[in-house]
């Protein structure tokens, strides 16, 4: 399976919708199906689905039918179902013009001093919390639309379709963990690292690999108690009623340049 971008600024979506058509028209004869594709006409950028034999069958089929050729074809690893990064897949028929954005936020959280933990409460402790780490994090999946990606070991890697969904479904988090410690000897502090970003990008050969990264990073330097956001985040939540506090540019590790960052203000006196 493949997946690739193009970058077509000015396109309309009846004139992808007629491309797609001329994709499906001639792709049996290179042993091809393109599946579907994401088309977000704001900034001119297309993810098309397609299965075959290559990366050079799938790129043949462009060819022939219409010339518009991908600048990135990136095989996707079978062991990542689709849906639990990207939501439901288009299912328009071809011709049908449309449009269905692939930004997708992910989301990383995990338990903050789980290592002394473990020490303290020895493993059969340490499990037990990250019980009700985990119970805490699926409720609110759920009730925010994510989708778990997968088991971190002290933490969970999410998906949403919705930066605004991400956002608040980790206020909610962080909220229900602030009221379990109300009542509980021993306290759950976790962090959260939230980015987002498009399937595949000119220089990651991973599916939303440059995003993943960074929301892991930020997740990585949050305190505990804390959600910390990428500039993305930030810029697509405008408009919503969340406040950021600006934490100035920061170096993350893995990342050649200092990176805006920004902390989430969720408590109820923010």
């Amino acid at each position: 399976m493949y997946m690739d971008r193009h970058d077509l600024p000015g396109l309309t979506p009846e004139e992808l919708a007629d491309a797609h058509m001329r994709d499906v028209e001639v792709q049996e004869e290179h042993g091809v199906r393109y599946h579907t594709y994401w088309f977000d006409p704001s900034n001119g950028s297309v993810f098309c689905l397609a299965e075959g034999p290559s990366k050079r069958a799938v790129e043949v089929v462009h060819e022939q039918a219409h010339g518009q050729l991908a600048s990135t074809i990136l095989e996707l690893d079978p062991t990542v179902p689709l849906n639990t990064m990207l939501g439901s897949l288009p299912t328009h028929p071809p011709g049908t013009a449309y449009e269905a954005p692939a930004m997708r936020a992910i989301v990383f959280t995990d338990l903050s001093g789980s290592v002394a933990q473990t020490y303290a409460l020895g493993d059969a402790g340490h499990v037990e919390l990250l019980r009700v780490h985990d119970k805490i994090v699926r409720d609110a999946l759920e009730a925010h639309g994510g989708r778990e990606v997968k088991h971190t070991g002290d933490g969970i890697m999410a998906a949403f379709n919705s930066v605004a969904s991400a956002v608040g479904f980790s206020i909610a988090v962080q909220r229900a963990f602030c009221e379990h410690n109300e009542s509980n000897a021993v306290p759950l502090d976790v962090k959260i690292g939230i980015s987002a970003g498009e399937p595949v990008t000119d220089d990651n050969d991973d599916l939303f690999g440059a995003a993943v990264q960074l929301a892991a990073r930020l997740c990585d330097i949050a305190d505990g108690g804390e959600i910390r956001v990428s500039l993305a985040v930030r810029e697509l939540s405008a408009g919503k009623r969340f406040l950021f506090d600006d934490c100035g540019p920061v170096q993350l590790k893995g990342l050649p340049e200092p990176t805006a960052v920004y902390r989430v203000a969720w408590r109820e006196d923010a």
